[in-house]
């Protein structure tokens, strides 16, 4: 078994929004099995927020990987200021190459992890993710093989700080939104074209539960505003609009307002499941199994009969869309009425 405890543990991972919030059981869990250490998080700048109060570490480090260090020059630099800090033990999450790298030229006693293959032989031991489970239980499993036995964990965890609070607050109040009023928060957006419903479908939905006494809202980044835009304007009651309003951190304290989040796959869905919300996703090419809802509060749904394409695998271009166009407005209807109160 790695020592762990007491130790200088750096943990490395440069992926997107919804592959960090999927690492938080591992920081639980590796916190649990290094009682004393110091653990740190190297993590994307942009996302800082969705670890910056997690209290399983105990600081995070930031790169601008697609921004002003996106070069050899600045990676390098980032190794030797990593180096200067004496870690103990370095655990990469990752095979992306950036990680792989900074990890590889990171001077410290033992690096474990993942890697790029152009890096494996700095890693003793080098560790292949088992990528035939779910992604929360891989990163896991990165510490049940080095000997890690009590993985527990809370399921995703991110955690708002005050000032994400207030925002949160602030929001609400302008809005006009009562202590006593229950609201449904929508995620329409996608980094992916293939995983995102259609707005006018969203717009019905929407209205059927402002219909049913419901306040909606919906949520996502600035460069979502167009299909919120679209969806709204199709709309015959009102929703509040939240896109481009938010930051990550002030996005999870919203969430935690909501009685129900409906949510195309998308790293928003699992930040709604960080806050213990209930969701109904939209699924066509990617895998529930793998990707999913980490969540026992969640209902999937999907195309009947589902796309055989997109069973075999990811698309993230499809010239007919049928995995979302064949998911009806009902289905996702039925399934938001599942976690609402009986009218």
């Amino acid at each position: 078994m790695l020592e762990l405890a007491n130790k200088k543990i750096l943990v490395t991972f440069l992926m997107h929004l919804g592959d960090l919030i999927l690492t938080t059981p591992f920081l639980a869990a590796l916190r649990q099995a290094a009682p004393g250490a110091q653990i740190t998080y190297l993590v994307d700048a942009k996302l800082a927020e969705v670890v910056k109060y997690n209290p399983n570490l105990d600081a995070i480090i930031t790169i601008d990987k697609k921004g002003k260090d996106n070069n050899l020059k600045a990676l390098l630099a980032m190794s030797r200021y990593l180096s200067e800090k004496h870690y103990d033990v370095l655990i990469n999450l990752h095979p992306n190459e950036r990680c792989s790298f900074i990890a590889a030229m990171t001077k410290v006693p033992r690096r474990v992890g993942a890697s790029h293959f152009l890096f494996r032989s700095f890693f003793q031991p080098y560790l292949k993710l088992n990528r035939s489970m779910h992604a929360a239980d891989m990163y896991l499993d990165v510490l049940a093989r080095l000997g890690v036995k009590n993985l527990s964990n809370h399921g995703l965890e991110v955690y708002p700080g005050e000032e994400h609070k207030k925002k949160a607050a602030a929001f609400w109040q302008e809005k006009g939104v009562k202590t006593e009023d229950k609201v449904i928060g929508f995620n329409i957006g996608s980094a992916v074209i293939t995983k995102r419903w259609a707005p006018e479908r969203f717009a019905l939905v929407a209205d059927t539960l402002a219909d049913e006494g419901y306040k909606i809202v919906f949520f996502g980044g600035t460069m979502d505003t167009a299909r919120v835009q679209e969806a709204a304007q199709l709309m015959r009651t009102k929703p509040l609009l939240a896109t481009g309003k938010f930051s990550l951190g002030d996005l999870a304290a919203a969430m935690s307002r909501c009685s129900l989040i409906i949510t195309n796959d998308s790293g928003p869905m699992h930040v709604a499941i960080s806050q213990k919300v209930p969701i109904v996703a939209m699924y066509g090419p990617s895998h529930p199994d793998l990707y999913g809802p980490y969540t026992d509060q969640a209902t999937i749904v999907t195309a009947q009969p589902p796309c055989q394409g997109c069973k075999q695998r990811m698309r993230h271009t499809c010239s007919d869309m049928r995995c979302m166009k064949e998911l009806k407005v009902e289905q996702v209807l039925a399934a938001a009425h599942k976690w609402l109160p009986k009218k």
